[in-house]
This record gives structure tokens, C-alpha cells and sequence, in this order.
């Protein structure tokens, strides 16, 4: 009896040797680690200057999170993402399946900026308005937003500041944006067939490092959106293992040298990358340090004081990209509109033309000279001129200038350029405390 229990023992032994040496081979082991997209290298055996920037730094996959499996998308299904040139500044209106969501606003000089792109873009309900953190450079224009669309969801760093421009759009928030959410690392939010990821907030002491990082996944493309986020705030979300790859980076605090670290950079690997900066601004933004580190990664690199307004398009799988530097392409459009100016001279001119049939016997006497007194009576049509300058109290239409004091009836006043000029009505200009202009109204 003794005998066959050992038997049995030992069986059982070898059995459950076997059993413990196919689960260290099972693939599907639970505590395995999954190599990042970001980090695949190809097959080319040769090590570039990029290559050594970038593989001497620490690399901790331990608590790596993959990406969700990607959902497929409808076939009518539409994403882009605007960076609003507002300066030294950010914003940034993104669309999908027309659904619609602005991150930041600029300052408050860029309400009306806002205000315009929203109202061109036929946006009435935004699904989700960030301000990613209290400075006045990403939240003071947000009210321009809110005075034309409503809001589903108002995300901030924080829900008090001690700014005006913090107060104003606070107020908006509460009026217009169902209130001030903070929200946390984890949190996602479906907009259209994209999903919006807060991948950090409140990662630091310092009011950058506050700042709401998100990502936006649409299809197999990323958009990452860094607010002004700076080393230590990159260290936190690096440090919580959180899947950073994305196609295009909006760079964190307009280029600063204190932002987009070689480690936090080398997570992302970014195809594109977009710096919200103002032309000859004080602060040396871009700094050449993070110039440099883009360049190292390889990174085609836009800016909005050399481009103007940024648009990406992505169709789930490839993006594409314009910018205001291609539109000159569009400036025929007002010779198009002036061809038909000319011709209402020339129609005129014809009806005389068929009045001296009617008398052929006293062709050569009454000849054309009579005639074009007719021609000339088109020429009372300058009546147009008042309607460049109706003079509204309240209402209408008329433009601001991007830097003026006053507003215009029309939108090449003095050496205004009419490209950067903005629309809005006489009523706003007024509440905004601007004069009328005394040369064309």
C-alpha cells in the first residue's frame, strides 16, 4: 500500500512539473510585456545620430499600457484638428463625425478669433470645451466660444485662479458649459468615433505643471496635446506607464527649452509636431534646445508664427496637412468677384447699342455721342459707395483689425490686412470698446 501511494506521489510530482513548464512558455502570460509602437525599430542594421540620442536614455516598459484596440470607423466619418494662430498663445478646435471640441482659447484679445472660427465652421454645440490649465494665455479667449455655442462638458486643471480672464470664463463655464470639471488621469470621452484620453493633470507644483495632457486617438493617428506642461509634469506621466505614442504632438509651453524632454519625447515619436507660438515673441519661443530635440527625432516640425493656421486631416490611417501658407492660392477669388463689376459696364453699354437700330436713316446724325449719355447713366450706380459706410448704431456687420482699436465697414482700411481682418458685428465691437473708424464709416 506504502509502495503504490509513493507511486502515485511521484506521478503526480512529474505531472505538475509539466503543467508549471507550459505556463512559463504560454504566450498569452498575463505578466508579459508588450513592446510599444513607439519604440519598434526596423530592419536597418545602420545607427544614425537620432538612434544614439535617443537609445542611451532609460527605458522603463514595466508599467507600460498599450493603446486600445483601434474600433473601425464608419465609412462617412470625418476628423481634423485646427490650431488657431492666436499668438503667443493656444487653441486648437477639433472635429469628428461632427462632433466638435476646443482646447484652450488664447488670450482675451482672441475671443473675437474665436468667436469667427466657430461661426465659419458652422458650430453651434461644442461636446467638450479644455482649458488645460488657469493661465489667461489658454483660457482668456474661451468666452469668445461661449458667446456663440454652448457646451456639454467644461474640463480644467483647476476650478479657481486669481486672474480677471480666469473669472470671465469661469463665469461662462457655469453659464454656458454646465461648470468647471476637473478631471483625472484615465478618464475618456467619445467624440464622434474618436476617443479623448486625459493622460495626466495636476502632475506638478507650478501652474504649467498643472496642465491637462490628452490624448486623442481617431483610427490608427494620435493627436497629443501637452498644454504647457514641463518636466515635471512629463516625468509624472511617464512614470504611470501611460501609452504616449502619437502621429502629431502639439509641443508642450510654445517650444520652451523647460518642455518635450528627450525621454518624454522619445515615448511619443511624433510624425509631426505643431508649436503655438507668437512671431518675435519676448520669451525666445521655440527655444533652439527643443528645436534641436525635434530635429533629432526626425520630426517635421509647424508653427503657427511661420504658418499661420495649422489644419491636420486624417482619414483613420494617414494625415494630411494644410496651412495658411497655401491659401494665397484662393486670392483669385476676389478678381473672380470683380469680373462681374466689369461686365454690368459692358451690358450697358450694348443696350444703346441696340437703340440705334430702331433708327437706321439718321445713322450719321445722331451717331453714338448721344448714345453714351445712356452709357453714362450706370455711372450713378457708384451709389454703392454709402453702402461701404451704412453707419449702423447697433447690429450688422463690420471688421477688427487683428491688433486695432477700432472697427471698420470694410476689411482693407488704412493698412489693415484684409487676411487677418475679422468679422463681427457693430454691436460686439462695441460692447468689446472699440471706435468706429472716421475714414470709412
Amino acid at each position: 500500500m506504502k509502495k503504490r501511494l509513493s507511486l502515485f506521489l511521484c506521478i503526480a510530482g512529474i505531472f505538475s512539473l509539466i503543467l508549471t513548464g507550459c505556463g512559463e512558455n504560454n504566450p498569452n502570460h498575463e505578466n508579459e510585456v508588450q513592446t510599444p509602437l513607439s519604440v519598434i525599430s526596423n530592419d536597418d542594421n545602420e545607427a544614425d545620430e537620432t538612434t544614439a540620442a535617443f537609445s542611451d536614455l532609460p527605458n522603463d516598459d514595466e508599467n507600460k499600457q498599450t493603446a486600445p484596440a483601434n474600433i473601425e470607423l464608419p465609412e462617412s466619418s470625418t476628423f481634423s484638428v485646427h490650431f488657431i494662430d492666436v499668438g503667443q498663445a493656444d487653441a486648437a478646435l477639433v472635429e469628428c463625425d461632427g462632433h466638435y471640441m476646443l482646447i484652450d482659447g488664447g488670450n482675451r484679445e482672441d475671443s473675437d478669433i474665436i468667436y469667427t472660427v466657430l461661426k465659419n465652421a458652422g458650430v453651434t454645440k461644442l461636446d467638450i470645451v479644455a482649458g488645460t490649465h488657469g493661465d489667461e494665455d489658454h483660457i482668456g479667449g474661451i468666452p469668445g466660444a461661449f458667446s456663440y455655442a454652448a457646451a456639454d462638458l467644461t474640463l480644467c486643471s483647476v476650478t479657481d485662479y486669481d486672474s480677471k480672464a480666469f473669472q470671465s470664463f469661469h463665469k461662462y463655464a457655469n453659464e454656458k458649459g454646465g461648470g468647471i470639471t476637473v478631471p483625472s488621469a484615465g478618464e475618456q470621452y467619445a467624440l464622434g468615433s474618436a476617443a479623448v484620453t486625459v493622460l495626466g493633470v495636476n502632475g506638478g507644483s507650478n501652474a504649467n505643471d498643472t496642465s491637462i495632457v490628452l490624448k486623442i486617438q481617431y483610427g490608427e493617428t494620435s493627436f497629443l496635446f501637452t498644454g504647457d506642461a514641463e518636466e515635471e509634469a512629463e516625468k509624472a506621466i511617464l512614470r504611470s506607464g501611460a501609452d504616449l505614442s502619437a502621429t502629431v504632438l502639439k509641443v508642450g509651453h510654445h517650444g520652451s527649452r523647460t518642455s518635450t524632454g528627450y525621454q518624454f519625447l522619445r515615448e511619443i515619436m511624433p510624425a509631426y509636431a505643431v508649436i503655438s507660438v507668437g512671431k518675435g515673441n519676448s520669451y525666445g519661443h521655440p527655444a533652439d534646445d527643443t528645436l534641436s530635440r525635434l530635429r533629432d527625432a526626425d520630426v517635421t516640425i509647424y508653427r503657427t508664427d511661420l504658418h499661420g493656421d495649422i489644419v491636420f486631416t486624417s482619414d483613420g490611417k494617414t494625415v494630411a496637412v494644410t496651412t495658411d501658407k497655401s491659401q494665397p492660392t484662393p486670392a483669385p477669388t476676389p478678381q473672380s468677384t470683380s469680373k462681374p463689376a466689369s461686365e454690368p459696364t459692358q451690358q450697358p453699354a450694348s443696350e444703346p447699342a441696340s437703340q440705334p437700330t430702331p433708327e437706321p436713316t439718321p445713322q450719321p446724325e445722331p451717331t453714338p455721342q448721344p448714345q453714351p449719355e445712356p452709357a453714362i447713366e450706370p455711372a450713378p450706380e457708384p451709389a454703392p459707395q454709402p453702402v461701404q459706410a451704412p453707419l449702423p448704431s447697433s447690429g450688422g456687420a463690420c471688421w477688427k483689425s487683428a491688433t486695432g482699436k477700432k472697427y471698420h465697414s470694410i476689411n482693407n482700411c488704412g493698412n489693415m490686412n484684409p487676411n487677418k481682418a475679422t468679422q463681427i458685428t457693430v454691436e460686439q465691437a462695441i460692447s468689446m470698446g472699440l471706435e468706429a473708424c472716421s475714414k470709412c464709416w
